[in-house]
């Protein structure tokens, strides 16, 4: 008897961000293993545990069709692999493509003829069919395209948004053939209520991907700049942005810092590909030197804002609000907040950083800081709001002075206070 296309199984490869909500959906049709090379965090999920807060300890205990596993043999009998890992940039900035590759060659070890590989992870155009297919023939000795296929539909996840959910964001998709096409279209029809829409090539759906955070990255370069030259102007950005978003077409982008593992790090991936092939992008290079010099810029404000009030810069107390990469969510990959506390390290200051959303465990293991459980009172110099959670949106001034020195700085990168009520914001 021919097997119904749902009984298929799936493995998700790599448990993060995009492939555990994915793994989640999934399981609601189909047999799913959710596999991730990680030990610690497949114990976790099999306690119904997610410390990234994507997905609900209600959610994780009722998803009945998922098997969390970090052993190659529980995905040996999948059909359908889709790879979820990071694709992170080097010291240099040129693309850090080896989670892929590996979660490629040890798919090759028990890639079977018929299987099908589809990736999620956001490449430069043509990564897939010049890196991981070659990858997966040499591993498995079989012929793409004829003993194996590939996909590729490019994750869409905005960690901490609540009211985005993965079905409900519209997914891009591809195939190696056309019937494949059509294969991974139908297949991600099971589980995205808002649709789909089948590009016509591996290549344009890695392209639409990488351009998507490309383009935000440059709206917010652009609001970054403004926001510097109505710095010497004496103009308060934010009075100028209202005004301009009176008209109805007009972007409602804010200055601040641009980090994380997509806006700050995908620009990168298309810089690489279109100097590879004779081109330097220079506007995207632009974007990118600007969002980078904004750690610089808040640095600089607020040292001119202590000399103003003549606090002393060495040996200051300077309080550092947020650490993750965005508002309402742990994510501290790419944080652009370590420069900010960088360059006041490197100036002689004392700095703390206060996060309640951060896991200071993981603070400590990739940037070595210890992060604050509690807020000192009548201590700081400086308090620096950097990151707008939910909570600190309901620090009031009053709350905040409780923390600082009598005479002190008080800065907004993302404007939670009225202008009235602080020395300075972007």
């Amino acid at each position: 008897m021919k097997r119904s296309k749902l009984d298929k199984k799936i493995a998700i490869i790599g448990l993060g961000y995009v492939g555990l909500p994915l793994a989640v959906e999934f399981s609601r049709q189909r047999k799913v293993v959710g596999f991730d090379i990680d030990y610690k965090r497949i114990q976790e999920l099999q306690n119904a545990i997610d410390n990234s807060k994507e997905v609900s300890t209600h959610e994780l205990k009722n998803s009945k069709n998922i098997l969390f596993s970090n052993n190659l043999i529980d995905i040996k009998d999948c059909t359908i692999f889709i790879v979820t890992v990071q694709t992170p940039v080097h010291i240099d900035k040129g693309p850090n493509l080896t989670p892929l590759i590996n979660a490629s060659e040890m798919l090759g070890e028990i890639l079977k003829p018929g299987d099908l590989v589809i990736y999620e992870s956001t490449v430069y155009p043509g990564a897939t069919e010049e890196i991981c297919v070659p990858t997966l023939e040499k591993s498995s000795g079989l012929i793409f395209n004829k003993d194996f296929y590939c996909g590729y539909s490019p994750e869409r996840i905005n960690p901490g948004d609540k009211e985005r959910h993965v079905s409900t964001i519209k997914k891009v998709t591809s195939g190696s053939t056309d019937y494949i096409a059509k294969e991974v279209d139908n297949l991600y029809k099971e589980i995205i209520t808002a649709g789909t829409h089948l590009a016509e090539s591996i290549k344009v759906a890695e392209a639409s991907k990488v351009i998507e955070n490309t383009q935000r990255d440059l709206n917010i370069a652009l609001i970054n700049e403004l926001s510097i030259i109505f710095n010497k102007l004496d103009i308060d950005t934010q009075s100028v942005l209202n005004a301009a978003e009176s008209k109805w077409n007009f972007l409602p982008f804010r200055p601040g810092l641009v980090g994380g593992h997509c806006i700050g790090v995908d620009p990168y991936y298309l810089i690489h590909k279109s100097k590879e092939v004779g081109y330097t992008p220079e506007l995207i290079l632009s974007g990118r030197k600007i969002n980078e010099y904004m750690g610089q810029h808040i640095t600089n404000r607020v040292v001119d804002l202590m000399n103003n009030k003549g606090i002393a810069l060495v040996g200051a107390n300077i309080l550092i609000m947020g650490f993750t990469f965005k508002e309402n969510c742990p994510d501290i990959r790419n944080t652009r907040v370590i420069d900010v506390y960088k360059n006041f390290k490197d100036l002689g200051c004392e700095v703390d950083i206060y996060d309640p959303w951060v896991d200071s465990l993981d603070v400590k293991k990739d940037y070595n800081i210890d992060v604050l459980n509690d807020l000192e009172k009548s201590k700081y110099d400086v308090i620096i709001m950097a990151v707008a959670h939910e909570k600190f949106k309901q620090y009031s001034l009053i709350k905040l002075k409780e923390f600082a020195k009598k005479s002190y700085i008080l800065f907004d990168v993302k404007y939670l206070l009225d202008k009235d009520q602080v020395d300075g914001r972007l």
